[in-house]
């Protein structure tokens, strides 16, 4: 028997969740599915994440629920599996830049669908169904401030005609699984805007941050030579999450899958430094459980 919870990634600074080097304008682009170029957090780092995070919660890198959870050291990993299973960070909300209300939380039919899926997985149930959008339309909540003239958003340098229906059933779910913090919270009530998928697409895939790096030279105080480097980060407020399973241990501490979930949530902290750019305070993100089910 497995228990499962989906984990909701909230990104308080920019996100470089990388891929490796790249033969393009930006030398260090971010990590991205293969069909859809959305960008994820892979699972692998992520757990790694979970499991320092963890351990220095316990001070203590052989505890035996830690190991149990994650299973042991890369020299002893033979001797059993951990119980836990961390699937990719997927996209849920990209945030865009909008000419009234700042900026917009962005998603699409595709991402809730994909949404949906993944929370019936982990057991939950209670996602709203997604509003029917067209290209060029976008669906928000009623009385939005991202609105210009009552019938319009400008996000980015695109107009979008405000659509029939209303995103306030996603927005306050997302809302109140997804977030931390009530500021957050009540903001994302109102400026979520549920798009197109492709025009989803094209913010996820051009509106993303891209920074100049450089290594000095502290003789001269000039750019060492091949130290410029372009690198890719998403952008603060960034919404994923990721479906969290545990089974029953397999180690000699015995834990039922219950157990490990719940050994999991009261030991991860509630901030965590994920992807690169650590020593520049990038990927420091929020992290909330929401609830899943039994299988």
């Amino acid at each position: 028997m497995s228990n499962s919870a989906l984990l909701f990634i909230h990104c308080l600074t920019g996100l470089h969740p990388g891929s490796g080097t790249a033969l393009g304008v930006v030398h260090l682009p971010v990590q991205r599915e293969r069909h859809t170029q959305w960008p994820i957090v892979p699972g692998s780092s992520l757990k790694g994440v979970l499991r320092a995070s963890c351990s220095a919660k316990l001070d203590d890198r052989q505890n035996e629920d830690l190991l149990a959870a994650f299973g042991p050291e890369t020299g002893s990993a033979s001797d059993h599996a951990g119980a836990l299973s961390i699937s990719d960070a997927r996209i849920l909300a990209f945030p865009v830049r909008s000419l009234k209300g700042v900026f917009a939380w962005t998603t699409c039919p595709a991402a809730l669908s994909r949404l949906r899926r993944d929370v019936e997985l982990a057991g939950g149930t209670g996602v709203p169904d997604v509003p029917a959008v067209g290209s060029n339309t976008a669906v928000c909540s009623g009385g939005s401030p991202l609105l210009v003239g009552g019938d319009k958003l400008m996000l980015e340098e695109f107009e979008f005609d405000k659509a029939d229906g209303d995103a306030s059933e996603v927005a306050n779910w997302i809302a109140t699984q997804a977030v931390r913090d009530h500021a957050t919270a009540d903001r994302l009530k109102s400026h979520l805007a549920i798009l197109d998928d492709d025009d989803f697409c094209h913010f996820v895939r051009h509106a993303t941050e891209v920074t100049a790096r450089i290594g000095l030279d502290y003789e001269t105080k000039t750019v060492r030579s091949g130290a410029l480097f372009y690198e890719e980060f998403l952008p603060p407020e960034t919404l994923f999450y990721s479906l969290v399973t545990a089974e029953r241990s397999r180690s000699s501490k015995r834990m039922s899958s219950g157990e490990i979930l719940s050994w999991l949530q009261e030991n991860v902290r509630p901030t965590l430094q994920i992807g690169g750019g650590e020593s520049v305070g990038k990927g420091v993100c929020a992290v909330r459980f929401a609830p899943g089910g039994t299988e």
